[in-house]
């Protein structure tokens, strides 16, 4: 089956590019054995509030990213990796990459990002649009309704709604606030695709990108006709900046350069692997390639995968694409767009200084302090229940404008209170995506959970209870690294699919925690509040976080991004908060 056998000691390499860091891990190919890893920070971070270059300042719901970021990890995360492992370069036969999703980059014919372009380097739209850009919510609101009025036969497999995160809505965004730059975009490139062509030098779209992110269904994209019902000017988007050759998840896009032979110390011509997803790509390791296995990859945000044995339409999924995940099955996406990312703002912004002095004196971290405290009181003990909306709801709502809620606060709240408050209402969360999966036909069977806030066990356990299901853990603590390299094992002719590759080199602790039933029946009665609150905020009984939303741009000045006239330059302002993946470690 493999060319392990003649060459035992074969390596890959999987790469990692989160939100705020790149991760690198060094693995062994005949077992997944992770041998070395290294992370690098990005220099900017995630920049929400002024440019890096001319200072210009952006309005609320943006974010953005530099992408000779990417290429730094190569520099730096693979070499320290293959340093520490201890392996010899050359006994590595293949390289893998995943990245966040939809994190988009307006390109040059040949790749180069507009950004870098001197005409362009203080321009907003120029730069990467991270996946949690939410600034083009107009924008899909306007591709949903015309799309629902029209009948498109898309619209279901991404459940009755498109995200402002995705392609097409940040594409006309960009087009209707910066014509100048969309112009001069030639290619409109996952960021997933773009460090691949920076390693292969061939531009190849992967396919889990394309038909969840990019309204790839049944091998079209929107129709030209639909797309000038947009904007006359938005009618040739899919065909001149989108529409490119696809790779298969699991094939080589291509061989690693010399220049990126130079960046990475791998040898040159080595196999390059298709981009991924970093969600989708951890399935395989977490040894979850059947129907009903559904992974829920837990850091900044979360996002749900499953493979299905059927098509099906579950209200508010992120897309469903045949061989999304693993070949052979229907890939089911779902998501929440805030999870540690809520627990760190908490920790930031709604602490007082005396909790902070007693982690401290306790020589332990701020979130460990809270957990701990908030668990010494049983379920229902903070009279609490909150909405996890602070950066929307990705699923089942698909709806950016709502934001967070926390009822029940009193002048007794404490601050332990509001955060347990916190770790449970993403639990609800995803409980309300798990049963839009159940009652659509689409059974989860296994809930399997990665990702850096595995770290915190009272948070595992409040999602067993919440589910009243067996959570399994996967064993790496480089699920998408360590995905990654499985496919490059693949790509390099290791194994004959992802599957067997899964088998050999993924890793799972099966039935972790195990839920309490107790727990569960109290968990039950918040969990019926939770639903409430979810359908009236978010079902239009109560339409103010869209209103709010409204008048706070107003406030600021309106939605568009500023191009011209910058005031004093100033440093990159992207976000100061360290990765929450790895910083709730409770």
């Amino acid at each position: 089956m493999a060319d392990t056998t003649a060459a035992p000691d074969a390596h890959v390499v999987g790469v990692d590019f989160g939100t705020l860091s790149g991760r690198a891990v060094v693995v062994r190919v005949s077992d997944g054995a992770e041998l070395g890893t290294a992370t690098h920070d990005y220099t900017h971070a995630v920049v929400d509030r002024t440019l890096p270059v001319g200072g210009a300042k952006l309005p609320a719901d943006w974010a953005l990213q530099v992408p000779s970021d990417y290429v730094d990890v190569l520099k730096q995360a693979v070499p320290r990796a293959l340093a520490a492992s201890g392996v010899d370069p050359a006994s590595v036969i293949g390289i893998g990459t995943d990245f966040t999703a939809c994190t988009m980059v307006p390109t040059t014919a040949d790749g180069t990002p507009l950004n870098e372009l001197e005409q362009f380097a203080d321009r907003p739209h120029a730069y990467v649009k991270l996946w949690r850009h939410h600034a083009a919510q107009g924008q899909a609101d306007r591709i949903n309704e015309l799309a629902r009025d029209r009948g498109e036969s898309w619209l279901p497999r991404y459940g009755g709604l498109i995200s402002s995160e995705w392609e097409f809505a940040k594409g006309l965004q960009l087009l209707e606030e910066d014509p100048e730059v969309y112009a001069a975009t030639e290619h409109w490139v996952e960021a997933a695709d773009w460090i691949v062509w920076q390693l292969s030098g061939r531009y190849v779209r992967n396919a889990c990108t394309a038909g969840y992110k990019g309204i790839l269904q049944d091998g079209e994209y929107p129709s030209a006709e639909f797309l000038a019902a947009l904007n006359p000017d938005f009618a040739d988007f899919a065909e001149t900046k989108v529409v490119h050759e696809i790779g298969a998840l699991g094939d080589a896009a291509g061989t690693l350069t010399a220049e990126a032979a130079g960046w990475t110390g791998l040898p040159e011509g080595i196999a390059v692997a298709v981009g991924n997803v970093d969600a989708h790509v951890t399935a395989p390791a977490a040894k979850a390639t059947q129907p009903g296995q559904m992974v829920a990859i837990m850091g900044t945000s979360t996002c749900h995968v499953m493979n299905g044995a059927e098509l099906a339409e579950v209200p508010g999924m992120c897309g469903v694409v045949d061989g999304g995940i693993t070949e052979g099955f229907y890939g089911y996406e779902a998501g929440q767009s805030g999870v540690g990312d809520i627990f760190a703002w908490y920790v930031r912004n709604q602490v007082p200084q005396s909790a902070v002095d007693a982690a401290e004196a306790a020589g332990t971290s701020v979130h460990q302090y809270l957990t701990d405290l908030a668990y010494e009181q049983p379920v229902g003990a903070h009279g609490l229940v909150a909405l996890d909306w602070h950066s929307g709801n990705r699923s089942v709502l698909v709806d950016h404008e709502l934001s967070g809620v926390i009822v029940g606060q009193t002048l007794g709240t404490a601050p332990e209170d509001g955060y347990r408050a916190l770790l449970e209402a993403t639990a609800f969360g995803t409980r309300r995506i798990v049963e839009a999966f159940n009652d659509s036909g689409v059974p989860v069977t296994e809930f399997i959970a990665a990702g850096g806030l595995l770290k915190n066990r009272h948070l595992m356990q409040t999602y067993s209870d919440v589910l009243r299901m067996p959570i399994s853990t996967i064993r790496s603590e480089q699920g998408p690294a360590l995905g990654s390299a499985i496919h490059a094992a693949v790509a390099a002719g290791a194994y004959p699919d992802t599957r067997v590759a899964s088998d050999a080199m993924g890793s799972l602790d099966r039935a972790s925690y195990t839920p309490d039933p107790a727990a569960a029946d109290a968990y039950d009665a918040l969990y019926a509040e939770y639903l409430l609150l979810h359908d009236w905020f978010g079902r239009g009984g109560n339409d103010v976080m869209h209103r709010l939303k409204a008048i706070s741009r107003e406030a600021r000045g309106g939605s568009r991004a500023p191009v011209a006239e910058p005031e004093a330059p100033a440093a990159s302002a992207g976000s100061a908060a360290a990765d929450t993946a790895a910083e709730v470690t409770a």
